[in-house]
Parts: C-alpha cells; structure tokens; sequence
C-alpha cells in the first residue's frame, strides 16, 4: 500500500476492524518511512455473471429474474419461499464457483430443472413445459414418462 504522504510503498497495519456488517475490513496504517498513519478499506471484489442468451445477446445475471420464474411455476403449489431462495443461492453458488463469468441461458435452465425436480414434480414438469417449450401432448408425456421411470 503506497502511503499517501510521501508514497513510500512499504507499511505496517496497527489496526484491522470489520465494518458495514462484516462487508468491508478497516485498516489503520503506519508508514514505515515517515511514521504517519492513514486507514484503508478492503472489500470483497464482486465481478458480474453474464448470461448469454439463446438468441445470443447477453444481459446480466438477475436473481430476481429467476425467483420469479420458480415461483410462477411453484404456483399453488407447496413450495416455501424460503425453499425457493435456498435453491437459487445454491444454483448462484454453482454458477460463482463455476469461474466462468458467461454462463448460458441453458445451463442456467438446467440447474433450475435439477433443482424443481427436488423440490416438487409438478412445478418441475410446469417450467419445463415452458423452457423447452412442448409442442404437443406426446412431448408433455415423454417428459412425464422419464420423470415417473426415475
């Protein structure tokens, strides 16, 4: 850390001291060269995820944007809330540890769909009637045939 008064590069922490709830860490410091003291913040460096989408545009990664569509389909059906927000932490857990800063649209589909077959069938068989977009009844039974098979 270059010192702000004379920007010898070379100092010592006196003090370290969460702040804002644990979110940032406070440092108070001595330059090892002129002897004065000046505080420093650090704090968790959060890079976005972008999704690629299937048209192939890219927006950023939105949690809410996912809440709303396992809720819709968690419709009447139940699901918590508090077990929706459990599923999209861990699929968000999977996505940061993925280290890929673009993830596509499909893989997030994907892990939503793991996640609803966990949780209850019905809102499982729901979002994948909308995300891989039945065409018909036999498409909708073969997905129910799989399912039932398991």
């Amino acid at each position: 850390m270059k010192c702000p008064f004379c920007s010898y590069e070379e100092d010592k922490v006196i003090d370290s001291r969460p702040t804002d709830e644990g979110e940032r860490i406070r440092r108070r410091r001595e330059c090892l060269k002129c002897g004065k003291r000046f505080t420093t913040y650090e704090m968790i460096e959060s890079l976005p995820i972008i999704v690629i989408k299937k048209d192939g545009s890219r927006e950023t990664f939105d949690r809410q944007k996912l809440f709303n569509g396992m809720l819709r389909a968690c419709e009447k059906r139940p699901v918590s809330i508090e077990t929706l927000d459990k599923a999209i932490s861990d699929i968000e857990v999977v996505i940061q540890n993925s280290l890929d800063r673009e993830v596509s649209s499909v893989k997030i589909g994907e892990l939503v769909m793991e996640k609803l077959k966990e949780i209850d069938e019905v809102a499982y068989v729901r979002f994948a009637s909308v995300y891989r977009q039945f065409k018909d009844i036999n498409t909708f039974m073969n997905e129910l045939n799989k399912l039932l098979s398991k």
